[in-house]
């Protein structure tokens, strides 16, 4: 895991907005993020979401509705968010979090295509074992085993 070095922006406020569901975050250099809880869940810098190397990521499905329970401090140089489907083993690095605002719209985009490409859903209600009956069209339900 990449060190802080002295070009990294510190954030100076985190809020945690539990209403709309977003993290908003303001760095030192005058930069602010807002992220979706979703978004933060599913690109979880943990080994589980990321796996060990490239090619190894487990995508992230069902998780529109995710909250975060809480977030806890790590050192001066991280957080770990704990979210409401028990996931909490995500640090958060104050360089990966302005990674991610910085490429929020292409990793969104990015995990859309993802998910499409798998037949899966952001929605819990859609994610198998309750998958769709009968409405899986061609390319399957996306069950891998």
């Amino acid at each position: 895991m990449a060190g802080l070095d002295k070009d990294t922006p510190i954030p100076t406020e985190i809020k945690v907005q539990q209403k709309s569901k977003v993290m908003d975050i303001s760095f030192d250099n005058g930069r602010s993020f807002s992220f979706t809880f979703e978004f933060l869940r599913v690109c979880s810098p943990s080994a589980e979401v990321r796996g060990h190397g490239p090619g190894q990521e487990t995508l992230q499905v069902g998780k529109r509705d995710v909250d975060i329970v809480r977030v806890e401090p790590v050192g001066a140089y991280a957080v770990k968010p704990v979210f409401s489907d028990g996931h909490d083993s995500g640090i958060y690095s104050w360089d990966y979090l302005y990674l991610l605002g910085e490429n929020q719209q292409a990793l969104w985009e990015d995990y859309l295509h993802r998910l499409a490409a798998a037949g899966a859903s952001r929605d819990p209600a859609l994610v198998p074992p309750a998958a769709p009956k009968g409405g899986c069209g061609s390319g399957g339900c996306g069950h891998h085993h």
